[in-house]
């Protein structure tokens, strides 16, 4: 108000006021009569001036407070009446007052005076405590953001739904591509005749066609075996809730009664705020993945490099050919004499199959006149590889090429050649640093793909139906343009991975399996040795045995043993797993046990009904349908079992 004191008259007339000032003393010093009658009139004048100036005043106060009021009042209302929802809370996170805004969400007062910021949303205390600014919630289907101010302890709420609803349809017409491939189609309509192979295309289309109008999106058959598919997020959505039932659809399809095997399907999806181009490498990048993991499932790749799974669930059927191990291996020896030398690498803890392969790559290197070096750890040598390694010792002219990790990186150049066996996921390879600095990588393995992948191999040979890496390599060398003779040791080594692997023969064993063996025994495999590799100690059978003792079922068919805190060799924990199954009405097992103070190591093995490989996904590992395992840092024995179970339940769940 001390502003609205001052005098609303300009500094200019009390210039006026001194110049009439001036003029008055003037003419009372000449004409005083004259003078006199200009004063007077002068001081009627300002008294008149003063007066109005005060009126003036009054009114504008008055107008100013009455504005205030209407302000005042108009605030007031606003803040009541506003559509925006405030809410007052005290130091123990409990509603002190709400506005009429939010009061209409409430039946009556006692529903949320003095109550528990937890009404509104059960995580809405977190948010605050955590010092965000703002979050979501809903009430009654009405979706607001909130604005936390924890100076005055007040939220303030801004209805969110329309723009909600605006993102939301925005996100599910996002642009999603894909490519479906049909496996096997090649292998199952070879044989077919003109007719029978157009019915089959028929039913084919109509049947991805009907699909495809079930769900609202486009597909087109690009090939014989291809098809491209456009759609939206909310159609892929709607797809995921499916699981994917036209897996198991196509797999149901027959057109002739001699048609021993189902068709099966790989789609991949890319998805994610990237322009068409993109999204379809990310497509054709899942799909890649989807037939190394050993197709019939499908994978879907965002823009973050993030894949989801699903399907797989079917034990892969052989779909290799002879042509494309030719193919390979005479790629693999193209590679190998442009090479400096060639650096094989197998993965940590080696087993038997890793050990083999490693020494069939070794044996391509020397015949194509090219150093070969297999990097190996004394120091992380299991109880499976240990009497092999002894005997490769005895052979002085082998072991000089077994090296270290470190005197590996010292003979590495930019030409050599660093060739990966058994395994494609890096964080597994015996020496990883060795990958960042090659330039020319080869992946051979049996393993299914996993999302974690080797960058830029220059050639991949991953074949998930294979028994072993030992039978791929072993096909490659019987296809080599050179050949250098086996030696006793590298013919054993690779044909004890192979029964390793197969359980003598007993799993994951095809026509090929044999094959290999057969030519592994033509070239002077010695079995009475493999019986030596293979034989175990006391010490093993007992603290199997111990592991055994342990074993509980967690289903009527799940079997699952918790070690004790002692800590195990990887092959003790394999072997227990692999002995359960041998158990009446056992499908799946698994063994949780300790490698070593911040290691927990999980072997899972299955008949083939409960796919183990997606349960051990779960956990960052990998395998196969019936052979996976993972390793746990930093947890306890009862946080992994825990774990475990929990994946366990949820892939039962999602099986119903």
């Amino acid at each position: 108000m001390g502003q609205l004191n001052k005098t609303i008259r300009s500094k200019y007339v009390y210039y006026i006021y001194a110049l009439f000032a001036v003029a008055i003393i003037v003419l009372i010093v000449e004409r005083w009569y004259i003078g006199s009658i200009f004063l007077i009139a002068f001081l009627i004048l300002y008294v008149y001036d003063v007066n109005e100036e005060k009126k003036i005043r009054k009114r504008r106060v008055q107008d100013i407070l009455q504005l205030s009021l209407k302000v005042e009042k108009a605030g007031k209302d606003v803040f009541l009446h506003m559509p925006v929802g405030v809410i007052l809370y005290n130091d123990a996170y409990e509603i002190e007052w709400v506005n009429p805004y939010v009061r209409r969400f409430f039946s009556e007062e006692e529903a949320w005076r003095n109550r528990s910021l937890a009404i509104i949303a059960d995580d809405l205390i977190d948010v605050i405590e955590s010092n965000k600014t703002e979050t979501f919630v809903s009430l009654e289907h009405v979706q607001f953001k909130v604005l936390i101010n924890r100076d005055i302890q007040a939220l303030f709420l801004f209805d969110h739904t329309e723009t909600a609803q605006l993102e939301q349809k925005y996100n599910e017409e996002k642009l999603v591509l894909a490519t479906v491939y049909l496996d096997n189609y090649e292998e199952i309509s070879r044989n077919m005749d003109d007719h029978l192979k157009s019915s089959y295309n028929s039913l084919i289309t109509s049947t991805l066609n009907k699909w495809a109008d079930d769900y609202q999106f486009y597909i087109k058959r690009t090939s014989q075996d291809r098809f491209f598919a456009v759609l939206t997020e909310k159609s892929l959505a709607a797809l995921e809730n499916s699981k994917f039932e036209i897996l198991d659809e196509i797999r149901k399809l027959r057109i002739d009664k001699t048609q021993r095997n189902p068709i099966t399907l790989s789609i991949g999806v890319g998805t994610g705020n990237l322009p068409p181009t993109e999204l379809a490498r990310l497509a054709e990048s899942a799909l890649d993945l989807a037939l190394g993991r050993g197709g019939d499932q499908v994978a879907i790749r965002s823009e973050t490099g993030k894949v989801r799974f699903y399907g797989g669930e079917t034990n892969p059927m052989e779909k290799r050919t002879r042509v494309r191990a030719r193919v390979i291996s005479h790629a693999l020896a193209d590679l190998v004499r442009e090479s400096d030398n060639v650096i094989i690498m197998g993965h940590k803890r080696p087993d038997m199959d890793s050990l083999g392969a490693a020494l069939g790559v070794f044996n391509i290197a020397r015949s194509n006149e090219v150093e070969g070096y297999i990097v190996f750890d004394d120091d992380d040598v299991t109880t499976g590889v240990a009497k092999v390694i002894e005997k490769i010792k005895e052979e002085e002219e082998l072991w000089k090429y077994f090296i270290r990790p470190e005197e590996a990186d010292a003979i590495y150049s930019s030409r050599s050649l660093i060739v990966v066996v058994d395994t494609n996921r890096p964080s597994l390879v015996v020496h990883e640093p060795l990958l960042y600095r090659a330039q020319q990588i080869v992946v051979i393995d049996h393993h299914r793909r996993a999302e974690e992948f080797i960058d830029n191999p220059t050639l991949v040979y991953i074949e998930p139906y294979a028994s072993s890496t030992s039978e791929l390599v072993t096909e490659l060398i019987e296809y080599q343009p050179k050949k250098k003779k086996l030696s006793t040791i590298e013919a054993t080594a690779l044909l004890a991975g192979i029964i390793v692997d197969t359980k003598s023969f007993n799993l994951r064993t095809g026509s090929r399996t044999f094959d290999a063996a057969s030519y592994l025994r033509m070239k002077g495999a010695d079995s009475v040795l493999i019986q030596h590799f293979l034989k175990e100690d006391f010490e093993t059978v007992i603290r199997r045995n111990r592991l055994l003792e342990r074993a509980e079922m967690f289903t009527d068919d799940i079997a699952i043993v918790k070690a004790d805190e002692d800590f195990y060799d990887q092959v003790i924990i394999a072997q227990t797993a692999d002995k359960l199954l041998m158990i009446d009405r056992v499908k799946a097992s698994f063994v949780v046990a300790r490698l070593n103070e911040n290691t927990i190591a999980i072997s899972a093995r299955s008949l083939g009904d409960i796919n183990v490989q997606l349960i051990m996904e779960q956990l960052e590992g990998g395998g196969h349908l019936t052979n996976a395992a993972t390793q746990l840092y930093d947890v306890t024995l009862d946080e992994a079992m825990e774990m475990l179970k929990e994946k366990i339940t949820l892939y039962l769940e999602e099986r119903k």
